[in-house]
């Protein structure tokens, strides 16, 4: 593996191999990259929220990765008070990737340890929903996860996530994103769970319903 050195004293391996697997690598393939990614996936975040959702990555790797990213063109940084970290449309092209990769890492045999990101909530949520439990529904879902706010559109099969609230949902789902994540893919029972259901409270039900437990 070759090791090229950059002028900002960092350094990036390199495979030198012309394979799109490796290139691709190349770019992504350092640790924290993909989780910086997943965090941008619906949005811009400022490097304190990037760090809230990434806790156990230190601030100086946090700020490497940011600029190895940059470099590398799948984030960008623009400036709205703070600077803001996005992904560029090629970063953004990872997004069905990153749902593939999460459902075959889902199915790994070690089990499960530590606390999902909000966002990374929301990417299991896309990665497990289950087509056919969702066939000919059609609903639009707002989530209030703390201070954070998910539309969430069920349409006929598919299922398409935005941070923000929608404007006209048919049911708003409020409760924490521990609380979610055990109603969707653990063992607690929506009659015991400090959650609270808007709107139509028939679909707000059947929301819990349409995802695939790994």
């Amino acid at each position: 593996m070759q090791v090229q050195r950059r002028n900002s004293g960092t350094s990036l391996r390199r495979y030198g191999d012309p394979c799109g697997i490796a290139r691709a690598l190349d770019v992504v393939g350092e640790r924290w990259a993909l989780l910086i990614v997943r965090e941008l996936l619906f949005g811009p975040k400022r490097f304190t929220d990037l760090k809230s959702g990434l806790a156990g990555a230190s601030p100086n790797v946090l700020s490497q990765r940011l600029r190895e990213l940059e470099r590398g063109g799948v984030v960008q940084r623009r400036t709205s008070g703070s600077a803001l970290y996005e992904l560029t449309d090629w970063g953004r092209d990872l997004h069905p990737i990153l749902l593939r990769l999460g459902s075959w890492g889902a199915r790994s045999p070690a089990p499960p340890t530590g606390a999902l990101s909000v966002d990374a909530l929301m990417v299991a949520l896309e990665a497990t929903f289950a087509p056919d439990q969702a066939a000919g529904l059609r609903a639009s879902y707002e989530l209030r996860l703390g201070d954070e706010r998910f539309s969430v559109d069920i349409d006929r099969g598919t299922i398409a996530i935005e941070r923000g609230s929608p404007r006209s949902p048919d049911a708003v789902i409020e409760t924490d994103p521990a609380t979610l994540r055990a109603l969707v893919f653990g063992d607690r029972k929506l009659a015991d769970a400090p959650v609270e259901l808007r709107g139509d409270t028939r679909l707000a039900r059947s929301f819990f319903r349409l995802f695939a437990r790994p």
